[in-house]
């Protein structure tokens, strides 16, 4: 049930940072999930390493969005640098 809840968790967190950032990346809603979890993950580090509570809290939520919309920002950087190259 845990792995179930986090694959949901990973989905939404994705699918928002995708909403709040603009440009188009290919992938359907694994990558989505994806996204989500790996910024979750990278979310809950910054946040601890900022000194900021972050686990299974609204912040939570939070950070995890800045960490997906981080991961996006790094994507979208790295590929229109092979894009124009």
């Amino acid at each position: 049930m845990y792995f179930l809840a986090f694959l949901v968790f990973g989905l939404i967190v994705g699918v928002i940072a995708r909403l709040l950032v603009p440009g188009r990346e290919g992938g359907g809603w694994i990558t989505s999930i994806a996204i989500g979890i790996a910024g979750s993950y990278l979310g809950g580090f910054l946040g601890r390493q900022l000194g900021l509570r972050g686990d299974a809290s609204p912040g939570g939520f939070v950070l995890s969005v800045l960490g997906a919309i981080v991961l996006l920002v790094a994507y979208h950087a790295i590929a229109g640098r092979r894009a124009s190259a």
